[in-house]
C-alpha cells in the first residue's frame, strides 16, 4: 500500500514549515554569542555608569552601551566559537554548539562575527564616543586573538591574561560616560581580572576531562586540585584587597564599602573551604562548582553596591 502525499505547500503550510525554521536557525545564532556570558559581562556595565555618572545616564546612552557592548561580547564569542569549532565537538559541555551540530555553518558564523563586530563598534562611536567604541574594538580582539587564537591552546595561564577581555566592560561603560578612563574604572578592571581565575579554574576542574581530551591546558584540568585551589585562594585575597581600593582611590561610600567586605569574605570562606578539601583529596564535583557559582553571587553583589551607592551617604573617605 502507498500513501500519496502532496509535495504543493499552500500559504499555510509553508508558514508553518518556515516558522520553525526560522525559530531554530534564530536561537542557533543567538548561542552563538554565548548569551549567559554576556548577560555576566552587563552585571558590570551599568552599574559602572551608574558611578561614573553618580546618578543615572541618559537613557539613549544607556542603551547605546549596553547594546553596543553586548554585540561587541556576541561577535567575539561567535568568532570564538568558529576559531575553536574543531575542539568543541570533543568536549560533552561544548558538543551541542551550533557549529558542532551544523545548525550554523562555518561561512555564515564568520559573516555574522563580522557583522556584530562592526555594529557594535558603530553602535558605540555614534551612540556613546569613540572612546567607548575602541573599547569595544580592544575586547574583541583581545578574546579572539590573545585569548582563542594564542593562549587558549598554548598555556595553563590562558584564562589569566585572556580573560582581561571580560575586563573591558567597565572601561567601556566608564568611558561612554565620562569620555575617559579613571582609577575607579581601572580598579574594577583588575577587580574583574583578579576575579576570573577562581570564577573559571573550578569550571574547569569539573569539566577537566573534557579539556584533556581536547587538549586544551587549562589549569584546573592539568594541575592537582591541590594546586589549583592555592591558586584560586591566592586570586581571590589578591581580588578582595584590590575591590578595597575604591575606598581610598575610587571614592566610595558605605554601602559599597560594607558589600565588599561581607561579600569578600563569604567568598574568602568558600575559597578556604575548597582549599582544605582539596588538601585532604575530598573534592567532589559539587564543592568546585559551588566555588563557581558562588563567584558569580560575589560579582553581582559588589555590582549592585556600586549602583546603588552613589545615591546613599558620602564618600567614606573625604566624604
Amino acid at each position: 500500500m502507498t500513501a500519496t502525499v502532496s509535495t504543493t505547500d499552500t500559504p499555510l503550510n509553508a508558514s508553518r514549515a518556515s516558522g520553525p525554521g526560522f525559530a531554530r536557525k534564530a536561537k542557533a545564532y543567538l548561542a552563538l554569542t554565548k548569551p549567559r556570558v554576556i548577560e555576566l559581562l552587563l552585571v558590570s556595565t551599568l552599574p559602572t555608569m551608574i558611578y561614573a555618572e553618580r546618578g543615572f545616564p541618559s537613557i539613549g546612552l544607556i542603551l547605546a552601551t549596553l547594546v553596543g557592548g553586548a554585540f561587541a561580547a556576541g561577535s567575539a564569542g561567535a568568532f570564538n566559537c568558529y576559531i575553536d569549532r574543531d575542539i568543541d565537538k570533543l568536549m560533552a559541555r561544548t558538543e551541542n554548539r551550533p557549529l558542532v551540530t551544523g545548525e550554523v555553518t562555518p561561512r555564515e558564523a564568520l559573516v555574522f562575527s563580522w557583522l556584530l563586530g562592526a555594529a557594535a563598534i558603530a553602535i558605540l562611536w555614534f551612540g556613546a564616543n569613540p572612546l567607548s567604541a575602541w573599547l569595544g574594538l580592544g575586547a574583541i580582539f583581545f578574546y579572539v586573538v590573545i585569548y582563542t587564537i594564542i593562549l587558549k591552546r598554548r598555556t595553563a595561564q590562558n584564562i589569566v591574561w585572556g580573560g582581561a577581555a571580560g575586563c573591558f566592560p567597565v572601561l567601556i561603560a566608564w568611558a561612554a560616560v565620562t569620555n575617559s578612563v579613571e582609577w575607579p574604572a581601572i580598579i574594577l578592571f583588575m577587580v574583574i581580572f583578579l576575579w576570573t581565575p577562581p570564577h573559571y579554574w573550578p569550571l574547569s576542574m569539573r569539566y577537566g576531562e573534557d579539556y584533556r581530551n581536547a587538549k586544551v591546558p587549562m589549569l584546573g584540568a592539568i594541575a592537582g586540585a591541590k594546586v589549583v585551589s592555592v591558586q584560586v585562594v591566592l586570586y581571590a585575597w589578591a581580588m578582595v584587597a584590590c575591590s578595597l581600593l575604591m575606598v581610598p582611590a575610587g571614592g566610595a561610600g558605605w554601602v559599597y564599602t560594607v558589600t565588599a567586605v561581607l561579600a569578600g569574605a563569604w567568598f574568602l570562606y568558600e575559597s578556604h573551604a575548597l582549599y582544605n578539601r582539596a588538601q585532604r583529596e575530598d573534592i567532589p564535583d559539587k564543592r568546585a562548582m559551588k566555588v563557581f557559582h558562588g563567584s558569580i553571587s560575589y560579582l553581582t553583589l559588589l555590582f549592585i553596591a556600586l549602583a546603588v551607592d552613589p545615591f546613599i551617604g558620602p564618600a567614606v573617605i573625604g566624604g
